[in-house]
């Protein structure tokens, strides 16, 4: 079976066993004569993946009775407004670090809602880094503070959380979200579409400690906006086949090594791209090193043209996905948990034979 080697941002690939896993399983799963998709929500067959995925993500990110996992349909984009919709009112303030285009729109949907101070903003230099803790200076009286742990189309990523001294920490993870461990104890909330490190798109998980939803609000709000309305029973029909397929992702992960495991994996793929980018100058980064993401490395050639050419002729070796967004033209390296340390080989080897014949 032809795969080719898929460095796509999102919707990112996935593993093939776990395709291969749910192609055997698409029709007639466990012999009901039917497939997960066309069961009841509510039925047993459903229910035990629900659990199981829950589960699963308890023991991967060694969660306690005190979380609570969501798994909602609209993605991350989604969580941008049901955030400030249920924890900031009118007359009250939420932080905002801006590190790119999506904490830009997340604080486009927060200022609807209430005060938004931004400690914090790269925007002056294109989005080429991530704060230091000391450059950060929060509100004294801020509901939650809100960060982007990756920022997918400018290549930076935290390296570890902000230092907010008790106030309720809320990230938007989407793009590295289970690639290596976190104090999970730190977040009041943490978010991730699923469509890079967890499954196809069509749902986010959101994790959210008991202590932090208490503060919710609820008046005025839909109730399908309430975050509360979803720790109970089912509330409405989920995403049930994107739920099942993240289910088989989570045990692909755990027969990795878990998040422990697939970091050290990360940290090996990152490490290839980045050496051959900065083996000599003709890869270039312009993201500060203190800053550089594990999981989009972005990089430029000496001319656009050669830029095009690069896609191109990776496409014809089985490399897709290159291409860097508009925003910042260029290539793009994206490294989620399923893209294999063979194919990272395979494209570095590429780039060696590239500026051989075109530098």
């Amino acid at each position: 079976m032809f795969r080719a080697h898929n460095f796509s941002a999102g919707p990112a690939g996935l593993p093939t066993e776990v395709l291969e896993k749910a192609q055997l399983e698409l029709v007639n799963y466990h012999d009901v004569g039917a497939s997960i998709m066309e069961v009841s929500h509510r039925g047993k067959e459903f229910t035990s993946v629900l659990e199981s995925a829950k589960d699963r993500l308890k023991r991967l990110l060694e969660l306690n009775n005190e979380h609570h996992i969501l798994f909602l349909q609209g993605g991350a984009t989604q969580q941008f407004c049901t955030i400030p919709m249920n924890f900031l009112q009118q007359g009250e303030t939420a932080d905002y670090i801006n590190t790119g285009v999506w904490s830009k729109k997340a604080i486009q949907e927060a200022q609807l809602f209430g005060t938004i101070n931004i400690p914090f903003s790269s925007d002056s230099v294109g989005f080429n880094r991530v704060p230091d803790t000391n450059e950060i200076r929060f509100s004294k009286d801020a509901k939650f503070v809100h960060y982007t742990s990756n920022n997918t189309i400018y290549g930076t990523q935290f390296r570890t959380e902000p230092e907010t001294h008790g106030i309720p920490l809320v990230c938007d993870a989407s793009s590295d979200f289970l690639s290596r461990p976190i104090d999970i104890n730190k977040y009041g909330l943490i978010y991730a579409g699923a469509q890079k490190n967890l499954g196809p798109s069509g749902a986010a998980v959101v994790i959210i400690r008991d202590d932090f939803l208490k503060k919710a609000h609820t008046k005025g709000i839909p109730t399908f906006l309430q975050y509360g309305a979803h720790t109970g029973d089912l509330y409405n029909t989920p995403p049930t086949f994107t739920i099942y397929l993240i289910d088989l992702v989570l045990e692909w992960l755990e027969n990795k090594g878990g998040v422990s495991g697939i970091a050290e994996i990360n940290k090996a793929k990152a490490a290839l791209v980045y050496n051959e980018i900065n083996r000599d100058e003709y890869y270039s980064s312009t993201v500060e090193l203190s800053s550089r993401s594990q999981m989009n490395v972005l990089f430029r050639l000496p001319t656009t043209e050669l830029e095009t050419t690069f896609v191109k002729q990776a496409e014809s070796h089985h490399l897709i996905g290159l291409k860097a967004h508009r925003t910042t033209g260029g290539i793009r390296v994206s490294l989620y948990n399923a893209v294999s340390l063979e194919s990272v080989k395979i494209l570095t080897s590429f780039m060696q034979e590239f500026r051989t014949k075109n530098g």
